[in-house]
């Protein structure tokens, strides 16, 4: 959230954005990051589903925005005394959805009571737009390293869930904006690829040297993806992933494009 508001304010030029990630399970956000603020009147505030701006942006599903908040008749005034204390005039409110489900809200906001033009809405779609692509990256994360706690004994179906998660977080890697982000993402992928083959043993044997598109696309082949949804996947034209998967078959010495699988995996590459 500190990097989509950082994003918010510097596109925008807003001197307040703040936001909050829904609470499983409560009915409420519970606002966590802010940038900008004079007081702490808005840190750690609970917003209910429907309640204010923000709550009425949850149950919508959809940005809300309003030019003077003490004054608007289109929002419920919960929160006018942590509002005021800021000094807070003109808000928006723009939710940030995962998979249909509502999980946090960005806000922006000026202590003036002005219109915010669609630029500064845009803007701040585009900010949530990244901050609900990382939460996706992080839920795939979650879900690969709780599939690969204990795979001793775990079934082949088990150890298909993981290579297909692997899959799709080297494919997501690449269109995550923040560096650190992207980078820690892909080493979790190399540390998952080097602890098994998938059977129980480690790998053994010269370790092969691959580009990491090299790998995105093996990665994609080794769910069952044709070469035109691992494009898609990656986005990367069809001849591009054609290109990548010869040049990964030579350096593994192999012919076609399973036999490329089973070298990644067996040299660590791929789980």
């Amino acid at each position: 959230m500190r990097g989509a508001l950082h994003r918010l304010r510097q596109s925008t030029g807003l001197p307040l954005a703040f936001a909050g990630l829904v609470e499983p399970g409560a009915g409420q956000l519970r606002i966590s990051e802010l940038r900008g603020h004079r007081t702490t009147s808005l840190h750690g505030l609970a917003v209910r589903s429907g309640n204010g701006l923000g709550g009425k942006a949850v149950a919508l599903a959809r940005p809300c925005w309003v030019t003077d908040y003490s004054a608007s008749r289109r929002i419920s005034h919960e929160y006018d005394a942590a509002v005021a204390a800021e000094g807070i005039r003109s808000v928006l409110a723009v939710p940030v959805v995962v998979r249909r489900q509502v999980r946090g809200v960005l806000y922006g906001a000026l202590r003036t009571a002005q219109p915010l033009g669609d630029r500064t809405v845009a803007a701040a779609l585009e900010a949530a737009r990244d901050l609900e692509q990382t939460l996706v990256v992080h839920d795939e994360a979650r879900n690969l390293l709780a599939a690969t706690v204990s795979p001793e004994g775990e079934s082949a179906g088990a150890w298909e869930e993981v290579r297909q998660a692997h899959g799709e977080l080297r494919a997501l890697a690449p269109r995550v904006n923040d560096p650190e982000l992207r980078a820690e993402l892909l080493r979790v992928c190399g540390r998952l690829a080097g602890v098994t083959d998938g059977e129980g043993a480690a790998p053994d044997g010269p370790r092969v040297a691959l580009t990491p598109r090299e790998t995105d696309v093996l990665a994609c082949v080794a769910t069952g993806a044709s070469n035109r949804v691992a494009a898609d996947r990656l986005g990367l034209r069809p001849e591009t992933v054609k290109a990548y998967l010869g040049s990964a078959m030579r350096k593994l010495g192999v012919h076609g494009r399973w036999e490329a699988v089973v070298a990644a995996r067996r040299a660590g590459l791929l789980p």
